[in-house]
């Protein structure tokens, strides 16, 4: 740390998320959108979950790796949006420090294992397409749950380092994170003492535990349209090919933003279009997440409508009694 004289200065005891205070005229309407967005959010990935536990033709790897990533990203979007959906009704945009870090734990840790499940999904596909003879054999279900129960606690392990080491920082001001959740570059930078070393951890654990799977993702694809693209037939290529399309566009979208995000300058000239493009993968991939998956997958749209009319039969008797 600096020889920094902290004797006279206050420590900070709570942070101020600016959000979107910049947009006072819209702060109702913003509250509508995302509360319509949260509940479609939770509602579609709580149904995807309910579908893959209760439809007997869902019970595969693949369902069971899709059911996984819903309940996540319930989980997700339920850290953000709550708490931004209360500062947008009731104006306040204050936040303890202790519940912004437990904030970004949580969010970090839900990303972290979203880059891990992203990765054992497209693993997945790997198999089935470039494999589809040891498919059976390899993903069995010990090896499923293994590869689920680790992602999950990779991402737990990789986030609590980086909390830990951000906890013995002291805040000191300003207070202020022009973000509407606690990103971890914009709270360190308030912190009174030097900060390189903890950026330098944030980089190694990027590296360490979000650069492997992020790889693996992409091999994995490399591999699968090579695959793709040998078999002869027009129809086999776009028949292996839907197998794996939906999840290639959730990877694209939450991958794509993210990497735009992170390397864009740190200007205040682009922090709006950063609140945006933030706002693609912590709120859009969520919400998208079940439309792609229900809209372009057959097994999923069949388990939906055999819900549906079961759903509707049991109404109808009830309203009807015999």
């Amino acid at each position: 740390m600096e020889d920094t004289d902290w004797g006279n200065q206050t420590t900070i005891m709570e942070f101020i998320l600016l959000g979107f205070g910049d947009l006072p005229d819209l702060q109702i309407l913003l509250f509508l959108l995302f509360l319509v967005i949260y509940t479609t959010t939770v509602a579609g990935n709580t149904l995807i979950v309910l579908l893959v536990v209760a439809d007997q033709h869902l019970h595969t790897p693949m369902y069971f790796f899709l059911g996984n990533l819903s309940c996540l990203e319930t989980c997700y979007t339920s850290t953000i949006l709550p708490r931004m959906l209360a500062s947008l009704l009731t104006g306040d945009k204050t936040i303890s420090v202790s519940g912004c870090l437990t904030q970004l734990y949580f969010f970090g840790a839900l990303a972290s294992t979203e880059c891990y499940l992203l990765a054992v999904m497209s693993y997945d596909r790997y198999l089935a397409i470039c494999k589809p003879l040891h498919y059976s054999s390899l993903m069995n279900i010990r090896f499923c749950l293994q590869l689920a129960a680790g992602s999950w606690l990779n991402g737990c392990l990789a986030i609590t380092i980086f909390i830990l080491c951000v906890s013995q920082f002291i805040f000191c001001g300003p207070n202020e994170i022009d973000h509407f959740y606690c990103d971890p570059i914009p709270l360190i930078k308030l912190s009174c003492g030097d900060t390189r070393l903890i950026i330098l951890v944030d980089f190694i654990l990027a590296c360490v535990f979000t650069l492997p799977p992020f790889l693996l993702t992409l091999m994995s694809y490399v591999c699968i349209i090579a695959t793709i693209l040998r078999i002869p037939s027009t129809t086999g290529r776009q028949k292996a090919f839907s197998t794996c399309s939906s999840h290639l566009i959730v990877v694209t979208i939450f991958y794509g933003t993210l990497m735009i995000v992170y390397m864009l300058p740190k200007v205040d000239t682009l922090r709006v279009l950063n609140k945006v493009l933030s706002l693609c993968y912590t709120v859009l991939t969520p919400l998208v997440n079940p439309l792609i998956y229900s809209l372009r997958n057959r097994e999923v749209r069949e388990a939906l409508h055999k819900a549906l009319s079961k759903y509707i039969t049991f109404t109808k008797n009830i309203e009807n009694p015999r």
